[in-house]
């Protein structure tokens, strides 16, 4: 898990811009939408959709957009047609990256993200190329000083966690897709705060990079994720914290 966590914390705190200006607001909407078209519109029954619902609520999302996106998707109101594809790519170093779009417009989503591999040194690849070092999973991230490791481990082991493990300043909770909800819940009934949580796609190895190129593969990650169309970016990479703050700060 060497560098996940670092972006992951990263982004974060980007979602909160992004919500200021409403983007954030606009991805959710896509997910939720498509969550509800796919599995039903009762969150209880639909795993997708409920974790689509807690992320919007976690960026204060209002609920009336929350019910028109559930709307939208069963058909009770008018909406877009989205179509989930997903490209696969290298970055600088060989960092394999994989982007999950949601679009209304196959030939202009792939045009803007091919643009933006070639901009920033990277190159588009074809399918399949990258997607088998990454595995769908479930991941909770808890700050560190709040509980022991050890004591942690225990409950999240006895309720179906895989693994978890201490990064930086916060402890990573790995859970199969499927364990997930019960995980969380049990962490929730603790108490226990929660830095961020999600189904999200983690790699099997990781490529360091430093200087010139961990500079151009941030940037890289940056633009592909601030297309109107891409719902997530995930990476391979390991940049040390440093290099990210001083990239943030230039």
């Amino acid at each position: 898990m060497s560098g996940h966590s670092k972006w992951h914390s990263i982004k974060h705190k980007k979602a909160a811009t992004d919500a200021k200006r409403g983007k954030i607001f606009t991805r959710y909407i896509k997910e939720i939408t498509i969550a509800a078209r796919s599995g039903g519109g009762d969150p209880d029954l639909n795993p997708r959709l409920r974790q689509a619902i807690e992320g919007a609520k976690s960026v204060n999302m209002p609920n009336e957009n929350i019910k028109k996106a559930i709307q939208r998707g069963t058909g009770e109101l008018d909406g877009v047609n989205y179509e989930a594809v997903t490209y696969e790519g290298y970055g600088p170093g060989g960092v394999a990256i994989l982007v999950e779009i949601l679009t209304d417009n196959r030939n202009r989503s792939v045009a803007e993200v091919r643009h933006m591999f070639s901009k920033y040194n990277g190159n588009l690849g074809e399918k399949g190329c990258v997607g088998w070092m990454f595995t769908r999973k479930g991941l909770i991230i808890v700050p560190k000083g709040i509980i022991d490791e050890d004591e942690l481990l225990e409950i999240v082991l006895d309720v179906g966690a895989e693994d978890l493990k201490s990064e930086g300043d916060t402890h990573e909770i790995i859970t199969s897709v499927e364990e997930f909800d019960q995980v969380l819940k049990i962490i929730k009934e603790k108490n226990l705060e929660i830095e961020s949580s999600e189904i999200t796609m983690i790699p099997s190895s990781f490529v360091k990079l430093e200087g010139k190129q961990a500079e151009q593969m941030l940037r890289l990650f940056e633009k592909i994720e601030d297309l109107d169309d891409v719902q997530n970016v995930w990476a391979n990479f390991d940049i040390s914290e440093e290099e990210i703050e001083r990239y943030q700060d230039s």
